[in-house]
Order: structure tokens, then sequence, then C-alpha cells
């Protein structure tokens, strides 16, 4: 399973695999979005250790946002040890990282 993470805004968007959920936050992005994932990995009877890879939205966007994106995606992936795809685009941001991901393309930091 592909975890897609967009946090560009105030609304944290989360795709896993084709399953969508969305929460606006506003200034608690960063203290409850941990939460707001394992709620959505459990409401499809998921864990982490079911993700295959990640997915993250890099921009345009609310600068603060964009960083707490990046640093859970990172460390998630680091610590699953699977992959992860850094996309800029505001089109078909999703089809790139599939592309990326098959093209064995890993943003690791």
């Amino acid at each position: 399973m592909i975890l897609f993470l967009d946090t560009s805004s105030e609304k944290c968007k989360i795709w896993l695999d084709q399953e969508y959920f969305e929460k606006e936050f506003g200034r608690d992005m960063a203290r409850d979005i941990l939460t707001f994932l394992e709620e959505s990995l459990t409401k499809i009877e998921k864990k982490y250790e079911d993700l295959a890879a990640i997915v993250f939205f890099a921009g345009p966007g609310s600068f603060t946002g964009l960083r707490i994106g990046a640093s859970v995606a990172n460390t998630l992936a680091d610590g699953l040890e699977i992959p992860i795809v850094a996309v800029k685009s505001d089109e078909n941001w999703r089809e790139i990282a599939f592309e990326s991901l098959k093209n064995g393309k890993n943003d690791k930091i």
C-alpha cells in the first residue's frame, strides 16, 4: 500500500491506495497529523507496516505545512525502511509519483 500525503494547506489530505481522508488542522497539524494518519489506517484495517512506499506533495503550498509533511514522510520512510518520493506539481502528482516509484526512485533524506 502506498501512502500519499499532502500537507500543502491547512487541510491534510491522505490517500491510502484508493481510500481518501481529509482533515482541516489549522495550527495543530504538527501535533495531530500522526493521530490522523493512525485513525485513517485503522478505518481501513491497516497498520504502518502495511505501507510499501510514501509519496508526499512537496509544493507549492504553505511553507510550514510542507515542512511538516516532509518531516513526517521522511521519519516514517526511514523507520519503516521503505522508499519515499517527493513530487512538486499541481497536476497529476499522484501519477508522477507512481511512475517514479516504478522506476526505483527514492528521495530518502
